[in-house]
């Protein structure tokens, strides 16, 4: 009796690791990976702010004013004779907080109205994108000295003036991905078996949308940053003692940027890769996840 031979049936192959994700994001996009290290960077300075500080950030010390940079102070000291390095790194911490909640929340109530205003349309979505260009005709940076100045300045009043200029942004991003997933067959034949409108907005149509929605979330991030650092340089930003990088810039580069240079150039070199990493490594998410753009 003929034998057949024992077959062994191939591994098939999983889904590509977290790893090899990354990796073939690097090789297809450097300067995106490149924004990518400088974002991460500036999470790990965030979150070890206290172990990386070399002096308490908002101590003063009358005797070594203005110092240049040496080895007991890196970047030098202010007017106050406090530590630049270390009020950088513990700004890195308020810039983060500060950018990620403010386009977290802008973002996330402009993604709300415009899945409603898209998904419903009529007049509710008439009405609703007449609003939106009001809000939206008005630069991001002119409405959130508007909200600032009538909120006050403190932590949580900057995220609210930041993110409500966020919010048309991102319902116009939104509301254009809604109204070609709402014409799918799959959206179709919910609507036929009788599945409520609330359901088939944010358990059919909501998810669809995230690829726009992380995109939207990164490239605003560069944008909430340098409101902030703004409206802080103004003085209607983040109070003290909180360290800031656009009120380090305000205090020291009127009267003391001849003086003493390093006062502006450190702080300004930190504003500058912050959000010129998050712009490059939102560019790069933007070419990988939306479908148009993946062959550019």
């Amino acid at each position: 009796m003929a034998v057949r031979p024992l077959e062994v049936a191939a591994p098939a192959r999983g889904e590509p690791g977290v790893w090899a994700v990354v990796w073939r994001f690097a090789r297809k996009k450097p300067l995106g990976a490149a924004g990518g290290v400088l974002m991460l960077v500036m999470v790990v300075t965030a979150l070890l702010a206290d172990l990386l500080q070399t002096h308490d950030p908002i101590a003063t010390d009358a005797a070594f004013t203005l110092g240049r940079p040496v080895a007991g102070h890196w970047f030098g000291t202010d007017h106050l004779g406090r530590d630049i390095y270390s009020r950088i790194v513990h700004g890195a911490r308020v810039s983060l907080i500060v950018g990620v909640a403010s386009t977290l929340l802008g973002s996330v109530l402009g993604g709300i109205v415009g899945l409603l205003s898209g998904y419903v349309g009529g007049k509710t979505d008439l009405v609703t994108q007449r609003v939106l260009d009001i809000l939206q005709g008005l630069p991001l940076l002119v409405l959130a000295l508007v909200m600032s100045a009538s909120l006050g300045p403190s932590v949580q009043n900057v995220i609210i003036a930041i993110s409500i200029p966020i919010v048309p942004r991102a319902a116009r991003v939104i509301r254009s991905s809604v109204l070609s997933i709402r014409e799918m067959q799959y959206v179709e034949a919910a609507r036929a078996l009788g599945v409520r409108h609330l359901r088939i907005a944010f358990r059919h149509i909501l998810p669809n949308t995230m690829g726009p929605f992380i995109v939207l979330c990164t490239a605003q991030l560069g944008s909430a940053i340098l409101v902030e650092a703004t409206l802080s340089f103004l003085g209607l930003g983040v109070p003290e003692p909180y360290p800031s990088w656009g009120r380090m810039l305000s205090v020291s580069a009127a009267e003391y940027a001849q003086k003493a240079p390093h006062l502006v150039l450190f702080p300004g070199i930190a504003i500058s890769l912050a959000v010129f990493g998050s712009n490059l490594l939102g560019d790069a998410l933007r070419d990988t996840l939306d479908p148009r753009l993946r062959g550019a």
